[in-house]
């Protein structure tokens, strides 16, 4: 399977830039996939304010309640691994010293104080160099291992009140396309109502449409809800450098799924009952942990690094809410072997003519 098979002409004009004002107010897509019998897929333009009303009553929605912190560091490196400078360059002491940006994204369980992380410029930045964030400086980091494309494992002093000084001198992270600097009404928009467990370097983006109201109104309906938590990390949003969709690998993320969780889910799937994920990296969650068990969820810690693509038998996943997503990307091939690949694309293109807002603040689709 190629992964140009997933592309599409996306306009750069249709990925949102800023937030709607209003939470609740994006369009949404309404796929209904291909049947039995030969029932053909299809769709139809709604809101989202539309959304409790397209449940059924007995149908199980499963939230991912992580939350953003601001993983987004600037600082500046010490120099202290570079090549000596030349006489003839004495600018080269500004660059050695210049402004780096890092992106902590997996925090390494075995050493609470080493991340993984994005650094640019990564090319000059080696293994014993040190990293200044903050001025006066509020933390100090230093580079401990390297991979490819600007990845690396950074170790910072230890200090009780880590997360404390990166809510301080962190910015929020936004994504890369979104092409300006975070503001600080990203704090609060860029973070669903539900938020609860810090780890997240991304906000999981088809919660953003949520508001207390429309999470009454579904549970007025005596629709169940259950919550489980994944942190987003660099294996949601990592670009896929390779031809065949077969050779990509995700990264790790860390999810927890509690006792209550479980037990709702399980039942729900016992009696027949749809399981309706929220967001991708709820179904990642889900379909990993029954993987891991066989069909059933189990409570409890892991890492889930589960690539999903076309050709995928979904194991607790009936129905998904998600947000549209960029050609070529692992969240799309994902929505496409829920939806079905031909299906889902023909509905992208006509998102993409009907003026549909895409990506993080963007509008969403309804897949049952």
């Amino acid at each position: 399977m190629l992964v140009s098979d997933f592309n599409f002409e996306l306009p750069a004009e249709s990925i949102a830039q800023q937030p709607s004002s209003d939470r609740a107010g994006s369009r949404l897509l309404h796929l209904h996939r291909a049947g039995s019998g030969g029932r053909a897929g299809g769709w139809e333009d709604r809101s989202f304010r539309e959304f409790p009303d397209l449940l059924r009553s007995n149908d199980l929605l499963v939230l991912n309640n992580t939350r953003v912190f601001p993983a987004r560091l600037y600082g500046y490196r010490s120099g202290e691994r570079a090549q000596a400078l030349s006489p003839q360059n004495p600018a080269a002491r500004d660059f050695l010293r210049g402004r780096i940006e890092v992106l902590l994204t997996h925090q390494l369980r075995e050493d609470p104080n080493e991340w993984e992380c994005l650094v640019r410029p990564g090319r000059k930045i080696g293994v014993g160099e040190k990293l200044h964030f903050g001025d006066p400086v509020a933390l100090e980091a230093e580079v401990v291992s390297r991979g490819e494309f600007g990845e690396r494992v950074i170790r910072f002093a230890a200090t009780d009140d880590f997360f404390s000084r990166i809510e301080r001198v962190g910015h929020v992270p936004l994504p890369p396309y979104i092409d300006r600097e975070d503001a600080r009404s990203d704090r609060e928009r860029y973070q669903t109502v539900y938020a609860k467990t810090r780890g997240s370097v991304a906000a999981p983006t088809a919660g953003l449409h949520f508001t207390p109201e429309i999470l009454q109104r579904i549970r007025a309906r005596g629709i169940e809800i259950a919550e489980v938590t994944l942190h987003v990390g660099l294996g949601t949003f990592q670009p896929v450098r390779v031809e065949k969709v077969e050779d990509h690998k995700l990264h790790r993320e860390s999810y927890e799924i509690s006792s209550e969780a479980a037990h709702a889910i399980n039942a729900a799937k016992s009696a027949g009952r749809r399981v309706v994920a929220v967001g991708t990296t709820t179904v990642r969650t889900l379909e990993y942990a029954a993987g891991e068990a066989e069909g059933r969820i189990e409570p409890g810690r892991g890492e889930a690094d589960m690539f999903i693509y076309p050709r995928y038998r979904f194991r607790l996943v009936d129905a998904l809410l998600t947000n549209f997503h960029l050609p070529e990307s692992t969240l799309l091939m994902l929505v496409c072997a829920l939806g079905g690949q031909e299906l889902v694309l023909r509905a992208y293109r006509h998102a993409v003519e009907a003026g549909y807002r895409f990506y993080s603040y963007g509008d969403c689709m309804f897949v049952d």
